[in-house]
């Protein structure tokens, strides 16, 4: 089975999240005109934002992401590239001062946080404005397929953005200077859990869809061989094609607040 990466794989790779999580950061801001969707990749975050706010500017650095994400009628997708300085990021976002919640899903290990949160601190309404930032682990399923997905981790880590570390210690290191709001803090992120129902082929979409995967590949090297594609699926279970699974993976979150 020969497996490729395009953006709209992306779209059905990754988990949905629940909408508890949007309700509980909804109820933290007592606003909920604009809200601002940072690294949305498919946007799976924004539109759960967009069902609490009157709009949500969803924005990312792919522009293959953006063309790929999923329309919501409250959601303005925008490219920013990364030649956008501050100051047009801040316009573009809603000026200063002008937006109610920041989220970032699964995400926040690509950004250059010194920059990222010079510019949440500028957009975020002061002091009632919330940052939350989220991420998740792999999923297990029985000791041989994650033997096997162990050994495929350590084989893709070479090829893997460094700050991936922040996700493997659930962001307890991730720099976070914002107030406590009750939602983790920064060293104590909220440990939660998050389901997902998942097919073979919905695991190799999601496999695909790995940077790392994207980067070796770049480099001339195939981590997801035909070879490495069929353990996954000897490990996975009889008849792939029809088996679906409720995998569970832990995630974790961090939410706050300007320090004024």
């Amino acid at each position: 089975m020969a497996v490729s990466y395009e953006p709209e794989t992306y779209v059905n790779a990754r988990p949905t999240y629940p909408s508890e999580w949007y309700s509980k950061l909804a109820a933290l801001t007592p606003n909920r005109t604009l809200a601002w969707d940072a690294g949305t990749g498919n946007g799976q975050a924004a539109i759960g934002v967009a069902e609490h706010y009157e709009q949500v500017i969803a924005t990312d650095v792919s522009e293959g992401q953006i063309k790929h994400a999923i329309p919501h009628p409250k959601v303005r997708y925008v490219h920013t590239p990364l030649s956008m300085s501050e100051d047009e990021l801040v316009s573009l976002i809603g000026g200063e001062g002008s937006v109610d919640l920041v989220t970032v899903a699964e995400a926040i290990h690509w950004f250059d946080l010194r920059r990222f949160y010079s510019l949440v601190n500028r957009v975020l309404k002061k002091p009632e404005g919330i940052i939350a930032v989220w991420g998740y682990k792999n999923f297990t399923i029985n000791p041989v397929f994650d033997s096997i997905m162990n050994r495929f981790i350590e084989t893709a880590s070479p090829f893997f953005n460094r700050n991936i570390l922040y996700i493997k210690d659930s962001y307890a290191t991730l720099p976070f200077p914002f107030e406590n709001v009750g939602i983790g803090s920064e060293g104590n992120p909220l440990m939660l859990d998050l389901s997902q129902e998942l097919s073979f082929e919905g695991v190799l979409n999601w496999l695909s869809s790995w940077s790392a995967v994207n980067t070796a590949k770049e480099l001339g090297v195939d981590l997801l061989t035909e070879v490495v594609v069929k353990e996954f699926e000897s490990a996975w279970g009889s008849d792939q094609s029809n088996l679906t699974r409720t995998v569970n993976r832990k995630a974790f979150m961090i939410a706050g607040k300007p320090r004024i």
